[in-house]
């Protein structure tokens, strides 16, 4: 039942975001009475904490499920975009935004994890990159992987990006492109280009 209750409630917050869900809501989508979920979750916040944790780790696994088939270095970062964007389901309702406004702590504590864990997959990935001739070899891997992550949190933001103007996809894709257009070599661009025609 707790699963059961984390996937319905990780629906309806990327749906209709964090705060304007309420227990009621999630209990009637699951055809259950408050008291059920309560016996799992005392309140509404340690079931966000639950729900933001159990989606990054299921997007954890993904990506090293990814990165254990040893792709090249831009089919790669294709790959864990593609993870990553069927895990959040085109987000229509800028969660994150709700998380950092109404719930800063759980925001805080997810945001440091997934800055661990993408610092770790990004360097690799860059070093993959220039070994095989797909990115520069002058490149500063400790400044464009910690870049790479501020702009993946940055696109997320709603007052820049308005959700009425551009889609998460449409963001993601687009980003990904400027990123591996700043790093590779003609090799790599030749690579992307190819990758962005399987779209």
């Amino acid at each position: 039942m707790r699963e059961k209750i984390l996937e319905k409630s990780k629906e309806l917050f990327l749906n209709l975001g964090f705060k304007s869900v309420t227990m009621d809501e999630i209990a009637s989508s699951l055809g259950v009475s408050k008291k059920t979920i309560y016996k799992y979750f005392k309140n509404k916040t340690e079931l966000i904490d639950a729900v933001t944790l159990h989606m990054f780790n299921t997007i954890c696994t993904g990506i090293n499920g990814v990165c254990e088939l040893k792709l090249g270095a831009i089919h790669e970062l294709f790959s864990i975009k593609k993870i990553i964007l069927e895990n959040l389901k085109d987000e229509k309702s800028s969660p994150q935004y709700q998380l950092q406004k109404y719930y800063p702590k759980i925001y805080a504590s997810i945001k440091q994890k997934q800055f661990h864990v993408m610092q770790d997959c990004v360097v690799d990935n860059l070093k993959k990159g220039i070994e095989t001739g797909l990115y520069r070899d002058n490149i500063d891997l400790e400044f464009i992987s910690r870049i790479y992550f501020n702009g993946i949190v940055g696109i997320k933001d709603k007052d820049i990006f308005p959700l009425t103007n551009y889609s998460m996809i449409t963001l993601m894709n687009n980003y990904l492109e400027y990123h591996l257009r700043a790093i590779s070599t003609q090799k790599g661009v030749q690579e992307l280009e190819n990758q962005l025609k399987l779209k």
